[in-house]
């Protein structure tokens, strides 16, 4: 349901307006995000973005000299990308309308794909089938990234969605059925949280080194080494 409703009502101008309205501690959250993946990148590094949306991620990736592509579902937010970011259709960034769960990359291409601001739930997709496909395309050594939020994030997420919901971009939260991670919308949109526990669940499985950390008290992070 997530990743439809994305699609049909959250995309383009309307997701870029969820951050124009976000309070300053949200926004320290998203900046905090983006500094975290960048942590991890090197000069020459080619990086896939699961999830790309409108650029805002992108725009700051590529000025870390490393080669960029984003890939999307909705097509107003990647035409909407394409006027954000500078570089787009350059040697240095490229977006492409995909799905997730099947990338039209070879194994092994990327030294870091990462899937952000809780990219895992919104999606709406197999958690664990979206989790394996990033690793296919990443090489061995190289670096993946999932984000979700913090317990300790649950008060400020939860006055954003809010925001949004007053500025008619998601419907009206039943605060009946909202809380322990969860929004419910009574418009049938559903927002949910990715644990640690339920990250280790997740990848136990997987050939890879596997870690869970906490950036900022407002995200964790499930960072994932391929053998």
């Amino acid at each position: 349901m997530s990743g439809e409703y994305y699609v049909d009502n959250l995309s383009g101008a309307r997701l870029r307006r969820c951050y124009e309205i976000a309070s300053p501690r949200v926004q320290r959250y998203l900046q905090s995000e983006i500094n975290h993946v960048k942590s991890y990148v090197r000069s020459g590094d080619t990086i896939l973005e699961l999830g790309c949306g409108y650029g805002r991620v992108l725009a700051e990736l590529v000025q870390s000299h490393a080669r960029v592509v984003g890939i999307d579902i909705s097509l107003p937010s990647l035409e909407l990308a394409r006027r954000y970011v500078p570089t787009i259709h350059t040697p240095a960034c490229d977006v492409a309308a995909m799905d997730a769960l099947s990338l039209a990359f070879p194994d092994g291409c990327f030294d870091i794909t990462a899937c952000i601001q809780n990219g895992i739930s919104a999606f709406g997709v197999c958690r664990q089938r979206l989790i394996k496909e990033a690793v296919r395309v990443t090489r061995s050594g190289g670096t993946v990234l999932f984000s979700s939020y913090s317990d300790e994030f649950w008060e400020h997420r939860l006055e954003w969605f809010e925001r949004q919901s007053e500025e008619g971009l998601l419907g009206e939260i039943d605060h009946t059925r909202t809380s322990n991670g969860t929004i419910v919308c009574r418009d049938g949109f559903v927002a949910t949280t990715v644990t640690p526990a339920m990250f280790r669940s997740l990848t136990r499985d997987l050939d890879a080194d596997v870690s869970i950390v906490e950036v900022d008290r407002s995200s964790i992070f499930c960072v994932i080494t391929p053998r």
